[in-house]
């Protein structure tokens, strides 16, 4: 006995959901605690199953449809025609016909229906623990310098980031205009702040993760290195790159190391190492001023 498993994710153009992903997991794990073998029907760009299209009806003892509206017609009806002999299983489906008109399931345990409703199955995944990188990359501003510079360090942080599992936000800093809606210096740090690592070609980007003691991946996207890679030094932060002389390896480890808590904690030294010397400068000014009113006095 051999159970298929499907849902939208298994029909192209579909719109099929992280919902949909995750309530189909939870079901796998339930077939798993059964001891019941399946496949999981997939269509582009999701692999790493079957097409339910082309395999053989009779391979199955079950075929269970996960999550979303289940309506009676295309492309479901084509669905059903081809599955008619197999006992058919619904599991969290908001069921579009009264169940009194249409109930095409041997087991339905519907999300909501003309009979009942229930929490939704993605409720039962596991919590991810995919890491959370904020993106703060410079723009056209020439002191970072030349366009194929900057082009370079992008292409290196898109490198480092395909190659693993990790959400990839873009944070602007920029607050003339602003690409991804945020609207004052709070908001753009409060976001900053909520990262687990920052991956930044800026001067403020590198700040802002420190100040909030999260680990930046620093790349300075002049030549040589300028205002960003003397920055990070200045602080003490270690993870920074040029652009034109970084080894890819090397920055990947620097981001493994950055999703540490032994670099939160770096982080957060800096932060407390730089206060202190701005301190001196705060003095420095203040001494100034005093001065200044002392002598007009």
């Amino acid at each position: 006995m051999r159970a298929l498993v499907a849902g939208w994710f298994s029909f192209e153009q579909m719109g099929a959901s992280a919902g949909d992903l995750l309530a189909r997991d939870v079901v796998c794990s339930w077939l798993d605690s059964a001891g019941r073998p399946y496949d999981v029907a997939v269509a582009a760009p999701f692999k790493g199953g079957v097409e339910w299209e082309r395999v053989e009806p009779s391979d199955y003892s079950e075929v269970v449809f996960v999550c979303g509206p289940f309506g009676n017609g295309p492309p479901l009806s084509d669905f059903l025609e081809r599955f008619h002999a197999q006992a058919l299983v619904g599991v969290d489906l908001s069921m579009l016909e009264p169940l009194e008109a249409w109930n095409p399931f041997d087991l339905l345990i519907e999300r909501d229906s003309s009979r009942t409703m229930r929490p939704d199955v993605s409720l039962l995944s596991p919590p991810s623990s995919v890491p959370v990188a904020g993106l703060v990359l410079i723009d056209n501003q020439p002191e970072y310098g030349d366009r194929d510079r900057r082009e370079a360090a992008d292409e290196l942080i898109a490198r480092t980031l395909a190659d693993r599992e990790i959400a990839a936000i873009r944070i602007d800093t920029r607050l003339d205009e602003n690409s991804t809606g945020l609207r004052s210096a709070g908001e753009v740090e409060a976001v900053i702040a909520r990262m687990d690592v920052v991956v930044t070609t800026r001067l403020h980007g590198t700040v802002l993760a420190i100040k909030r003691g999260v680990p930046p991946l620093v790349i300075d996207p002049v030549a040589g290195g300028a205002k960003v890679r003397r920055q990070a030094e200045a602080i003490g932060w270690p993870a920074v790159f040029g652009a034109d002389t970084a080894d890819p390896d090397g920055v990947a480890a620097s981001l493994d190391w950055c999703l540490s808590e032994e670099a939160r904690e770096a982080a957060r030294a800096c932060c407390a190492r730089a206060m202190q010397t701005l301190g001196r400068a705060r003095d420095e000014f203040l001494g100034f001023l005093s001065s200044r009113s002392a002598g007009t006095g």
